[in-house]
């Protein structure tokens, strides 16, 4: 256990999640909990505990219990944090299954997961219905009911004789699984992470320490709930232990309007989020915010909505240099961090008053990571996964006998203790010259290049020099002609290959007429790059590049 945490957040001094929760609402009954844009709905802590409550016993009515696992199918929505959380006071665990997956993909992890039972919303429920396996015995809608299903409603209004929900809460341990992380599944079938009250709750602290988070403020949910950054970050941290008012978006779209209405006091976001605030701001001629006087950069973080943020986070792939010292100029500074599902969100992150660009930080208090002989991080925490479910195998070679994780990661670290990133130990690209370079490098490179690109995909692997394939961002380049447009990203790869290697440099590229789309062929719902899907799609443009 960390040094006693101080008196407005008491609820990092709990054993488990449930705990933290109690004394949140405890603290602070009458503030706002959960809310969605505009304010059509806002539930206090104080109805948020009700809730739980009785959402609790009303699962308890459907025979969930210890050890149960529980599906949930939903926009982000309060809803979610409503069953959530009742789902783990009865010591069960609760999981997403991202709202992008297949009818094939949602069967994979309920089969896998053995769940009984799934939580939903009218627009999921044919997908549901078709994934359906024969443990599923009761499907609760959250916005009504429907045929063979029970409304959420309803259920909170089933009651058990005896039922005692404080004894099930207290019941809880530490070394219980609280959720199932499903990977995104870049390269095969989603496996399990197997996250406990312990290990978020230990990584919660962790990035408290380094962040120096108070209790109170305001969040917006736009991740997916299966996600671990939207899980762990914004609904176990935010909510129930910091007791944040969480704004949920149903459209990541909205992330802008949100910023502006909610004004939220931390905020976090893939690197293509902090791409697109600056392509729009660039576009209403914010180009060089250190020829601006503090007034005028004072008036465009107003603008933005992110003028009230105690620390804003980047994570989950690389983020440019230019992108940082364009915020940073602004006064709206981005720490860095690195984390995975299998360490329960983040394992290192960058101190806000000594951000070191080009770095993911330095480890979390208690967390070691050292560097093996072939390049690859180990983390050792108590942060790390319980393992993977259903999968020995898997668990065997992602953590070893030492309780080192196997991160796949390419990393240095500096003699500050600053983490660097190269690149996935999987990714790497070795031409057919025997030359050893980092795609994602690379693609760094050619996104920052041009607002005009939206993914870059690097190819090279076993080749005698690199291609790349260039999705274009449909806003920025709409109404421009396609001889335009290609002289355009024909000059920002040049521009982009003067910062490079000889060897690195993209010789040919294609640029892709399609829109990629998180949860779709070649993204994962929280944007990163299906490169073998990618490769297998466009095979035949690859082998002309080469032709």
């Amino acid at each position: 256990m960390n040094e006693t945490p101080r008196p407005e957040i008491a609820a990092l001094g709990s054993s488990t999640l449930c705990e933290a929760f109690q004394i949140t609402a405890a603290q602070r009954p009458g503030q706002v909990a959960l809310r969605t844009l505009g304010g059509a709905t806002e539930i206090t802590y104080a109805g948020f505990l009700a809730q739980v409550r009785a959402l609790a016993e009303g699962l308890h009515s459907l025979g969930v219990g210890r050890g149960d696992t529980v599906a949930l199918m939903l926009a982000n929505r309060p809803e979610f944090s409503l069953a959530d959380t009742a789902v783990m006071h009865l010591g069960a665990t609760a999981f997403s299954v991202y709202n992008t997956s297949s009818a094939e993909q949602a069967h994979h992890v309920f089969c896998n997961a053995g769940n009984r039972v799934v939580v939903t919303e009218r627009q999921f429920l044919p997908r549901v219905l078709e994934s359906r396996t024969p443990e599923i015995q009761h499907i609760v809608l959250v916005d009504g009911a429907d045929t063979g299903t029970i409304s959420l409603q309803d259920l909170a209004l089933r009651r058990v004789p005896g039922f005692d929900f404080d004894s099930a809460w207290r019941a809880v341990q530490p070394d219980d699984v609280v959720t199932l992380i499903y990977t995104s599944g870049t390269t095969g079938p989603s496996k399990a992470v197997q996250l406990t009250h312990g290990s978020v709750l230990f990584q919660t602290r962790g990035v408290a320490a380094i962040l120096g988070l108070q209790a109170d403020g305001r969040s917006i949910s736009y991740l997916p709930s299966a996600h671990v950054g939207d899980r762990c970050l914004t609904h176990y941290g935010a909510s129930l232990c910091f007791g944040n008012s969480v704004t949920s978006i149903t459209d990541h779209r909205q992330v802008g309007l949100a910023l502006v209405e909610v004004r939220p006091t931390v905020f976090g976001g893939v690197p293509r989020v902090w791409e697109k605030l600056k392509a729009g701001l660039e576009a209403a001629g914010v180009t060089d915010p250190t020829t601006l006087p503090e007034q005028a950069r004072s008036a465009i973080r107003a603008r933005t909505g992110l003028d009230q943020t105690g620390w804003r986070i980047t994570a989950a792939a690389p983020i440019s240099t230019e992108v940082m010292q364009y915020f940073a100029a602004l006064g709206l500074e981005l720490n860095e961090g690195w984390g995975m599902s299998e360490s329960s969100c983040f394992g290192t992150l960058n101190p806000p008053d000594q951000i070191r660009q080009g770095t993911v930080g330095k480890p979390l208090p208690g967390v070691e990571i050292v560097i093996a002989d072939d390049g690859e991080m180990l983390v050792r925490a108590p942060l790390v996964m319980k393992g993977y479910r259903g999968d020995p195998a898997k668990t065997a070679e992602a953590i070893d006998a030492d309780g080192w994780l196997h991160t796949g990661d390419i990393a240095q670290i500096d003699g500050d203790g600053y983490v660097s990133i190269v690149d996935r130990k999987k990714e790497l690209i070795i031409n057919s010259a025997g030359k050893n370079m980092s795609p994602a490098n690379i693609e760094l490179k050619l996104r920052a290049s041009s607002r005009l690109i939206a993914h870059a995909v690097c190819i090279g692997d076993r080749r005698p020099y690199n291609v790349a394939l260039i999705a274009l961002d449909r806003e920025m380049c709409a109404g421009r002609a396609p001889d335009e447009l290609r002289s355009a990203i024909e000059t920002a790869v040049a521009a982009a290959n003067a910062e490079l290697s000889r060897v690195e440099q993209v010789r040919r590229i294609a640029i892709i007429d399609a829109d990629w789309l998180p949860g779709g062929d070649e993204l994962t719902p929280t944007m990163k790059l299906k490169r073998k899907p990618i490769q297998q799609k466009y095979a035949s443009e690859i082998e002309e590049l080469y032709s």
